[in-house]
């Protein structure tokens, strides 16, 4: 795992943010750099909205929707309200978890949901981002996917067939594709029905492929939503109302089970049927105990929306090629 922290030059904040990240990463494996960011340039091509930034193998799990780049000073609120320089340790401590759940899985520490901790923004070269985003926003507007030929303009700006840039795309699991090339998925819709629905503000009804994926939703578009969903071990519904950010789950003791079943393959396969939500903790062990071909374990509301925060929350608004 990799932690970057970019920071203008002598912001008084650094030190604070390093002994916190010190204290947070005390017990897992991280490699702590700083980034002194001297200019607006510099801040838009690293990500920087405000000093200090952490990223956390490339993203901002405290991301503010909306925030520009700037070299101003950044301030944190914490759960109870107060404001500070820097994020919590017990936040920072959380951030680092979800971004390193492993589940005892014994191949490298990987997150099957984001890639192996690579992240779901697809690259700008070769049409694949601006391909990827007209395809979400698709499933935004619609709730389905869009076919090659309707994204073929969209990759001939880049000199490309729309076939070619979807294969490529799939091959980096950015999206899967069915065995005559539609668009099965593009995470983290689905374009077929699913065990996790997303209801968006403005009526549209959008299947996620996992819980970590329809908690993602929300933050993506910027709309409040309601997730919902079953404990697949009782069968009893688990909702999760997302309002200006905020999210309310019912019941209060749903957890997330966080697992695959390999350390490699598209997420579709691997892992998305692990990535449930459960009433409990207890259904979420008891469904593991009944499927010992997944390894991985439950984790809490926190952990869970700054998982689905950190890798679909900056999809949409990663700048498109030029």
């Amino acid at each position: 795992m990799r932690i970057t922290v970019l920071t203008v030059p002598d912001c008084p904040n650094a030190p604070v943010i390093e002994e916190r990240i010190a204290l947070a990463a005390a017990d897992l494996s991280a490699e702590v750099a700083l980034v002194e960011v001297t200019d607006q340039e510099q801040a838009v091509r690293l990500g920087m909205t405000g000093s200090p930034t952490v990223l956390i193998d490339g993203v901002d799990p405290f991301a503010v929707p909306g925030a520009p780049a700037s070299l101003s000073c950044r301030l944190y609120r914490g759960p109870d309200g107060r404001v500070e320089g820097a994020p919590s340790v017990t936040e920072l401590r959380r951030a680092l978890e979800a971004a390193n759940i492993t589940g005892g899985c014994e191949c490298p520490p990987t997150d099957a949901a984001g890639r192996g901790g690579r992240g779901r923004l697809a690259p700008i070269a070769g049409g694949q981002r601006a391909v990827q985003q007209a395809v979400l926003r698709h499933f935004a507007t619609t709730g389905g996917a869009l076919s090659a030929g309707e994204l073929q303009a969209a990759a001939a700006v880049h000199g490309r067939a729309a076939a070619e840039v979807l294969a490529d795309l799939a091959a980096e699991d950015f999206l899967a594709l069915d065995d005559d090339g539609r668009i099965r998925a593009a995470y983290p819709f689905s374009a077929v029905p699913a065990d996790h629905r997303v209801l968006l503000a403005n009526g549209m009804e959008v299947w996620a492929m996992c819980a970590v994926d329809a908690l993602g939703i929300p933050d993506m578009l910027r709309s409040d939503a309601v997730i919902t969903s079953t404990d697949p071990v009782t069968g009893e519904k688990v909702t999760i109302t997302s309002t200006s950010g905020v999210m309310t789950w019912q019941p209060s003791t749903a957890v997330v089970y966080v697992g695959q079943r390999s350390c490699t393959g598209p997420a579709a396969d691997i892992a998305c049927g692990a990535l449930n939500f459960f009433t409990s903790r207890h259904t979420a062990r008891t469904w593991a105990e009944q499927n010992p071909d997944y390894t991985g374990a439950p984790v809490d509301h926190a952990q869970a929306e700054t998982l689905g925060r950190s890798i679909f929350g900056s999809l949409l608004t990663a700048p498109e090629p030029a």
